[in-house]
């Protein structure tokens, strides 16, 4: 980010009365405080431990205990989430929900709200069908990919 650029967006929140901007141009993420903080922070990298389940011996494995296996997602299309953020099933909570279970929906139809950041997105259909299942219960967090609707 060029110098100049960086001078006009200081000179912006000293003249107006918000306290922080942050603006993030492709891997740049600047971040300017009233507070006299400003700072170019660097995309950083986090390194996730892999789990390793704990080993058993055979002398305590017994014919009765059957391997774990993970929950199964139904048949259909798994529309995931986007981002993370908060789900909600409407755009307020005296509205009726988007969709319902067996709700037939077109591509680009609007399925569910996704806050983020004080940011209200919507998560549109990305093929026509039927909502078979909805996995997320209203006002709960979710991650990045996980599984929102399944769409027959």
């Amino acid at each position: 980010m060029d110098l100049r650029k960086l001078k006009k967006l200081i000179d912006l929140v000293e003249e107006s009365g918000i306290s922080e901007l942050e603006l993030t141009e492709g891997e740049e993420k600047v971040r300017i405080s009233r507070q006299g903080q400003a700072f170019i922070q660097q995309p950083q990298q986090f390194h996730i431990p892999q789990q390793v389940a704990p080993t058993m011996t055979e002398n305590k494995l017994t014919s009765n205990e059957s391997s774990v296996v993970p929950p199964q997602i139904d048949e259909g299309h798994v529309l995931s989430s986007p981002m993370v953020g908060t789900f909600y099933r409407s755009s307020s909570p005296e509205s009726a929900p988007y969709v319902e279970i067996g709700s037939a929906v077109k591509k680009g139809d609007t399925l569910c709200i996704i806050e983020a950041m004080k940011l209200l997105n919507e998560i549109e259909a990305d093929r026509d069908g039927v909502i078979k299942k909805i996995m997320v219960e209203n006002a709960q967090p979710v991650e990045f990919g996980e599984p929102l609707f399944i769409i027959e």
